[in-house]
């Protein structure tokens, strides 16, 4: 039989699992690997940090479905730690694989060496480490299904260099398709559990539907607005379902997020919240009183078990997937006639005075306002466009204002709140959406982390634009500081000129300081043709994310 090495049937097994990108950073336990990847149809995005890497990998997952694949040496694997981190917190899908000393000289102080599978593993689903090339096949078959598996996730491998440059007999080897180790068809729930949901919210009078990130693992867009036109009850996103359905539908709230959007602060009046793929964690405050009423009723449907009731008990839970439990409510729920709540007009008085709210802070000054930048974006955003949202007040301020209108569309910082991921992650929506303009949105502080992946979009003609509102400091901390504290302390930054820094890297800066001077400079971005960056003056503003947080300390300070 012919021979193959590792570093083939690691690149096979990608292939039968769909990947096509792969983000990697050189490094001396991969060699063998990458000059295989060279010879094949893949195509290898080299960035300048592993953490940028594994968040590019993170977000192509996220936004395309696929398996996304980070690759570095030892040392490299080191530097992703963060990124497997926040790809826990994020559900990105991916694969992540470190090279290694010779296996023959682990456990004897061999080059660079660490217990890569023991690092790996408290920030990723599994972790293993592969001694044998015939088995790499049934190794990357295993992570693939455990990413994809309940609630989605990084998986480790660690594939030592002699396992890469390896050669046995191709006899030896089992491949199989993705379909015959990975189940593709979603799970129904419970149909007797469906009926039970219904007839709960048959009784409701101030409901709430929050799309979570789980929903969005599929399209279930058409369903989910399909369930909210049935049943005429408001709906709420975040993460991965943002945009699943418009912000612009009329029984659409915008982001669920309570600091920013205050219909999601109203889930505290509501009678009956339907979580759809939506974890009862911190950013709900565990769905206990206040934050939830104590006499609401909790509907919660979500493809992994261990989320159902985590924190609160339930009135009904199904497991299943998002889209097909949808399908089974809005079954149930045709069988009846459902009239326009009260609530509902409520809610959109309150929108609306948000609206009036953003509207008064976004006025022509100098330095701006962050309403002001980002209500000049927002006029001449396009449906396709894809936003990336990075950093503390300056992000803040956006996210709640800009809209979401189309599925994997609209991605900002994990519940972990890790900075950083921005520029990687736009330059992973770009290959997703060539044809789209992809935009970031950072502060001055959180472009300090990856910026340098302009470089990497330059070098792959990846043309991201970013708007990087600078205001000198660690905005929001510095803000909470002074409404805590009345002083800040390691949070100022300088006025850097970071418009010259991409301009160093090949790509257009401009330096925008007045309100006039914005609309022209965003214009010149999208038409330059090339890599972006407007390092646009801003005032140091509050956000109500801020507000809020230092609210919320002097509760728990008087009540302590």
């Amino acid at each position: 039989m012919a021979g193959v090495t590792g570093a083939q049937l690691i690149c096979k097994a990608l292939k039968l699992e769909g990947v096509r990108n792969i983000f990697t950073l050189a490094g001396d336990h991969i060699l063998p690997l990458l000059n295989e990847i060279a010879d094949q149809d893949f195509k290898l995005v080299d960035a300048r940090h592993e953490q940028a890497a594994v968040h590019m990998a993170d977000a192509w997952g996220r936004l395309t479905g696929q398996l996304g694949v980070c690759m570095y040496t030892t040392p490299g694997f080191a530097n992703s730690i963060p990124g497997l981190t926040n790809a826990m917190h994020s559900e990105g899908p991916l694969l992540s694989i470190a090279g290694s000393a010779d296996s023959a000289d682990l456990g004897r102080g061999a080059q660079q060496e660490i217990d890569q599978v023991a690092m790996a593993a408290p920030v990723a689903k599994g972790s293993f480490m592969v001694h044998d090339a015939r088995r790499i096949p049934d190794f990357i078959a295993r992570a693939a299904r455990l990413a994809f598996s309940g609630r989605r996730g990084p998986v480790h491998l660690t594939i030592p260099i002699d396992v890469q440059e390896q050669t046995v007999d191709e006899g030896e080897v089992v491949f199989y398709r993705s379909e015959e180790y990975r189940a593709r068809e979603s799970m129904l729930g419970d149909p007797g559990l469906a009926r039970q949901a219904i007839a709960l919210l048959r009784e409701a009078r101030r409901p709430l539907v929050i799309a979570g990130s789980a929903a969005g693992y599929t399209d279930c867009g058409a369903a989910l607005q399909q369930f909210i036109e049935t049943t005429r009850f408001p709906v709420l996103s975040e993460e991965q379902a943002r945009g699943s359905i418009s912000d612009e539908h009329p029984y659409a709230f915008g982001f669920f997020e309570r600091g920013l959007n205050r219909v999601a602060a109203k889930v505290r009046d509501a009678d009956v919240v339907v979580l759809l793929g939506r974890k009862q964690d911190f950013t709900i405050g565990f769905c206990r009183p206040p934050h939830v009423a104590a006499d609401a009723k909790i509907i919660q449907v979500d493809p992994a078990p261990n989320e159902i009731g985590r924190n609160r008990g339930v009135a009904v839970g199904i497991v299943g997937d998002v889209g097909r439990v949808l399908e089974q409510l809005t079954q149930e729920a045709a069988a009846h006639t459902w009239k326009e709540l009260l609530w509902i007009e409520e809610l959109r008085e309150i929108r609306k005075a948000q609206a009036e709210w953003a509207k008064s802070l976004a006025k022509a000054q100098v330095p701006m306002h962050a309403m002001y930048v980002h209500k000049t974006l927002e006029s001449i955003l396009k449906p396709d466009d894809c936003l990336v949202f990075d950093g503390g007040d300056f992000s803040h301020f956006g996210r709640s204002l800009l809209p979401a209108r189309k599925p994997k569309r609209w991605l900002y910082v994990s519940s972990l709140g890790m900075l950083g991921s921005s520029v990687p992650g736009a330059i992973a929506a770009k290959l997703a959406y060539p044809d789209s303009r992809v935009i970031v949105i950072t502060g001055d502080g959180s472009f300090g982390f990856n910026g340098m992946e302009f470089d990497t979009a330059v070098r792959h003609k990846l043309n991201i634009v970013a708007i990087l509102g600078n205001d000198s400091a660690w905005g929001i901390d510095r803000q909470i500081q002074l409404g805590l504290y009345g002083r800040p302390v390691a949070t100022d930054l300088l006025q850097t000129r970071y418009d010259k820094v991409v301009e160093g890297l090949g790509g257009h800066g401009e330096l925008v300081e007045r309100p006039e001077e914005l609309e022209p400079a965003l214009r010149r971005a999208f038409a330059c043709g090339r890599p972006a960056l407007l390092n646009v003056v801003i005032q140091r503003a509050i956000s109500p994310r801020a507000e809020a947080a230092i609210a919320r300390r002097k509760h728990a300070a008087r009540h302590a």
